[in-house]
């Protein structure tokens, strides 16, 4: 996911008292963007009137007091959703492929409009700090300009037919409605990915948030809905709210050919067993154990920077983050005094203040995930170097945390949603990736070396098992141009840039005969 504009160093940063901030008395960003009482979380070509759904309340994590309510989709208004995006697939994939593109275009131009509003409500909603907030925004917009392009070069291959007069093609044609489930981490940059790809391909949407960022898809979906509302295609992008139990509802769902789901391996899971039931298709992202090696000959600035904005940027909160560093024991002593060093002066405030770097987490929940990780890595033998406990102001904000490590402790082998990062020391390069593959997930990894070999075994196919694989730059922050996705308990999917855009189509292999014989493949005979 891209990155938001890098951070200030973290040393000598000013600590951000615990009261509200100047930004905190300006308009609240979901005021701001038409957001009031309890909200329809249904919108099937039109928003539903609120009906016997149960009620969402979205918390303000930094403050953990509430800052609205939505109304969550029952199972006859799941029928309805679904059945306006495969009603609206027979209008919207005969328009030409260019043309859906232009209304993407039109849709990042809208979001362009809003950046400023929608990235406060991101930083509101999830807890992100200002930049990332009003980068992920950014990034829905740079996925609606690929997508533009993206729509006309759509297309199959020309194949050698072995008969003469024959023409053998691929064409690839609209798959069907596609659900996108998204997590709270990215609750707007991830619909874009799927969705707008999706749309140029000549599908419809049905979209399931989070239940913890309700309040992001709403408004994403207001200002999507006005563009497509006045083009005529009001039913291309759909919304379903609610808990899991709306994710199921999509998952079992015959008439939702794809389910894109991102979010943690057990959830996964449930997803891909549900869709395999129905011999459906599954586009999964799911947990990453991401590991930076560290090796001797490292510029140690540049590691530094990178190290440090993958394991606490977003609050340790990103698929991408930074989990385990795994370091050259020449090393290891001056990286760890550096990092400690940085560590020391981070102070966590208030998302929307300028020049806060570490947000809360997103709930009561991770927090709590957070200490007993904390606590388990004790009891297996792990020293913690920094942090490790909650922070004593209103809000979920927990200490960016230093772990010395083994590869053998169960919890350096598990995700934890929270900044903590383990250190793990090794004696070679060829330790070091053995250490780097041993946990079952596969999405981000990055090696810092000044050695062109050690950079080119890591990226060979004995080196880094990922989806991702970096050299000298960190974990976090991948751009839209590449396919995003990893392998393993990551689930093998792929979004954004790329040939990622295939999954949302189906491929058909044709034969054109242009003469006047019959003749059959592999020189079978069979006169009548």
């Amino acid at each position: 996911m891209s990155s938001p504009p890098v951070p200030p160093s973290p040393a000598g940063l000013p600590s951000t008292p615990d009261s509200l901030p100047a930004a905190a008395l300006a308009p609240a960003p979901h005021e701001e963007l038409g957001l009031h009482g309890l909200e329809p979380g249904t919108f099937a070509g039109r928003w539903l009137t609120p009906g016997a759904g149960a009620e969402i309340v979205s918390v303000n994590p930094a403050t953990a007091e509430p800052i609205g309510r939505v109304c969550s989709t029952t199972a006859g208004e799941h029928r309805l959703a679904v059945g306006a995006a495969a009603s609206e697939l027979v209008r919207w994939r005969a328009v030409p492929a260019p043309r859906r593109g232009e209304l993407v275009r039109e849709i990042g131009e809208a979001l362009r409009a809003r950046k400023r509003a929608l990235g406060r409500l991101v930083s509101e909603e999830a807890g992100k700090i200002l930049s990332e907030g009003e980068g992920e925004v950014q990034e829905m917009i740079d996925i609606a300009e690929y997508a533009l392009g993206l729509s006309r070069s759509l297309g199959g291959r020309t194949f050698p037919s072995e008969r003469a007069r024959h023409r053998l093609i691929e064409e690839w044609h609209p798959l069907g409605p596609v659900a996108v489930i998204t997590a709270f981490n990215f609750p707007v940059a991830v619909w874009a990915w799927n969705a707008l790809i999706a749309a140029v391909c000549g599908d419809t949407v049905i979209w399931k948030p989070s239940e913890k960022t309700p309040l992001c898809a709403l408004a994403v979906m207001r200002i999507v809905g006005e563009v497509m509302a006045r083009a005529g295609f009001p039913a291309v992008f759909n919304l379903v709210s609610g808990g899991p139990e709306a994710g199921e509802r999509l998952a079992s769902d015959p008439a939702v050919p794809l389910v894109s789901a991102t979010g943690s391996c057990r959830m996964g899971r449930k997803v891909a067993e549900a869709v395999a039931r129905r011999l459906g298709r599954t586009l999964l992202e799911l947990g990453g154990n991401n590991a930076a090696v560290v090796l001797d000959d490292a510029d140690l600035d540049l590691t530094l920077r990178a190290i440090v904005f993958g394991a606490v940027g977003t609050a340790g909160q990103r698929c991408t983050s930074t989990r385990r560093l795994i370091v050259q024991r020449g090393i290891a002593d001056r990286l760890e005094e550096r990092l400690l060093k940085a560590y020391a002066s981070i102070r966590a405030g208030d998302p929307l203040e300028p020049g806060t770097i570490l947000g809360p987490l997103i709930d009561e929940a991770a927090v709590r995930a957070f200490e007993e990780a904390v606590e388990r890595a004790r009891r297996e033998g792990g020293e913690v170097l920094c942090g490790g406990r909650r922070i004593p102001r209103r809000g979920f904000y927990v200490e960016p945390t230093m772990v010395r490590a083994r590869p053998d402790m169960p919890v350096v082998g598990e995700e934890t949603f929270a900044p903590i990062l383990y250190v793990l020391r090794v004696k070679d390069l060829d330790e070091a990736i053995g250490v780097h593959n041993a946990v079952r997930q596969g999405l981000s990894s990055a090696i810092f070396t000044a050695s062109l070999r050690a950079a080119e075994a890591f990226l060979s196919a004995s080196g880094s098992d990922c989806g991702i694989a970096n050299v000298n730059c960190g974990t976090s922050g991948a751009e839209i141009g590449g396919a995003f996705g990893g392998e393993k308990e990551t689930g093998g999917g792929r979004e954004a840039g790329s040939d990622a855009w295939k999954v949302y189509m189906r491929r058909q292999t044709c034969t054109i005969n242009h003469g006047t014989d019959l003749p059959l493949a592999q020189g079978v005979v069979f006169d009548v």
